[in-house]
């Protein structure tokens, strides 16, 4: 019996599956190989005796020397191994993905200023509207005054221009300004209410785990966790402490609550953890230290099969019910879902931004949680194109809040809106559990954008990232 796979449909779209993987494994491979400094050097000096080392077919070794990246995602490639060809060669990701449209380098970037490319006319149906939230039932209770208070729950994109403007020092710049205005409220806050850990969902971009392991969810933990070299060099930023005890502790509470986490004690994280705590804790650097203890939660939303909306939600429920659980050292915890918003980075779609839609997700994870876990695959693909699949990682840190265990609802502290942020649009919220509430939140600022009123896009002057 063949599998269901109805986003071979839509247009301008490749989905990364098991049988795209298994075609492009040596490809990707060869992408994983130019993470290394030396073998990026090598490859310069002479790319066909390069590639010579590598076994691959005569159209994946053209479509390299030609950085033709349509006909290596044909071929089996993923954009985010590809993206390493890009990198050697000293382009962005913006550029990688503009190449992919037939659109000139100029046309592609005012494309994305203005707004990006409209969903219409480049997916399956037309965009579901807002429907009114409708109550979930409350099956389970939460531990009255838990050694592990989960306090707040905050998610932002993770995008890896965003760090690479805090590196360079362009945060003042027109085109990112108002990318970074819209976290000076998080910062002031995160400064009066700074947790003890963080539980980081977040997933790896073809970093910490490349073709020869695809874990759904992977459970950092380790005690350290090394900045990866992404194909530009470290970013430089601290390298991340974790919390050893408490993860063990989490294992094996979600385990035994029939969810099997592939449990890391070593691995390097990518853009998508540190970018999330330079936007949070500001511009630190490698002497320095993240003032957070962080247990990473990786999940793979690369490769198909990826867990769905309501599977991920259920993680979170296993998640709180681990915290409730806990009891050694009072903690104040905060879990982090980041990824999206809607983006496509592949293909002759790349560049796709759908602001309706973003908010809609937005509105549906503040009121309706439960009932945004109904939202299919398809519905993130063909709306918030290819890589916008990423927003299941934040029903994680929603399904864990007080009010999916029959507790209050929480607080919408801030909630931030932009386009664009290179090819991406920049989603950012912050809830707090009732019980978390600081009366201090005032002096940290109201609350900017109620969830009746979302955020327009807004397109600023273009820079070269």
């Amino acid at each position: 019996m063949s599998l269901d796979k109805p986003y071979k449909d839509v247009p301008g779209t490749t989905i990364f599956d098991a049988d795209q993987a298994r075609k492009g494994y040596h490809l990707n491979q060869f992408c994983m190989s130019l993470m290394k400094p030396e073998n990026r050097a090598r490859f310069l000096a002479d790319q066909e005796a390069y590639l010579d080392e590598w076994p691959l077919n005569p159209r994946q070794r053209q479509a390299v020397l030609d950085i033709d990246l349509n006909t290596c995602i044909e071929e089996g490639g993923n954009i985010y191994f590809l993206s390493k060809i890009g990198a050697t060669h000293g382009l962005s990701f913006q550029q990688m993905a503009g190449s992919m449209t037939g659109m000139s380098e100029a046309a592609y970037r005012d494309m994305m200023v203005g707004g990006g490319r409209r969903p219409e006319g480049n997916r399956l149906k037309d965009l579901d509207g807002w429907t009114p939230p409708v109550p979930g039932e409350k099956a389970e209770t939460l531990r009255e005054n838990a050694p592990a208070r989960y306090t707040s729950a905050l998610f932002t994109s993770h995008v890896p221009a965003i760090g690479a403007a805090m590196d360079l020092g362009k945060t003042e710049e027109p085109y990112w300004k108002k990318v970074f205005d819209g976290y000076q409220w998080t910062r002031k806050w995160a400064k009066e209410n700074t947790p003890d850990v963080v539980i980081l969902v977040y997933n790896d971009h073809a970093t910490a785990f490349d073709s020869s392991i695809i874990p759904t969810f992977v459970l950092g933990t380790g005690s350290d966790y090394p900045v990866a070299d992404e194909g530009y060099g470290p970013r430089p930023v601290p390298d991340v402490k974790g919390y050893p005890e408490l993860a063990a502790h989490i294992a094996q509470s979600v385990i035994q609550d029939d969810f099997d986490l592939t449990l890391v004690n070593e691995m390097v994280v990518d853009h998508g953890l540190t970018v999330p705590l330079s936007l949070v804790f500001g511009e630190l650097g490698p002497e320095e230290q993240w003032p957070v203890r962080v247990i990473p939660l990786a999940v793979n939303v690369v490769q198909y099969p990826v867990p769905s909306g309501r599977r991920c939600y259920e993680l979170g429920r296993a998640l709180r019910r681990a915290l409730d659980k806990w009891d050694g050292p009072e903690l104040n915890v905060q879990i982090w879902g980041t990824g999206g918003m809607s983006h496509q980075l592949q293909g002759p779609r790349a560049g796709l931004i759908n602001e309706e839609w973003d908010n809609a997700f937005l509105d549906h994870l503040i009121a309706d949680p439960k009932g945004l876990t109904e939202w299919q695959h398809m519905e993130y693909v063909d709306e918030a194109g290819s890589e916008g699949i990423e927003l299941v990682d934040w029903l994680i840190a929603r399904g864990a809040m007080d009010d999916q265990f029959g507790g209050g609802a929480p607080e919408t502290n801030h909630r931030f809106y932009h386009v664009p942020a290179s090819n991406t649009a920049v989603g950012h919220l912050v809830l707090s559990n009732p019980v978390a509430t600081p009366e201090s939140a005032a002096a940290g600022g109201e609350t900017e954008v109620p969830a009746s009123e979302p955020v327009p896009g807004t397109a600023t002057v273009p820079a070269t990232v």
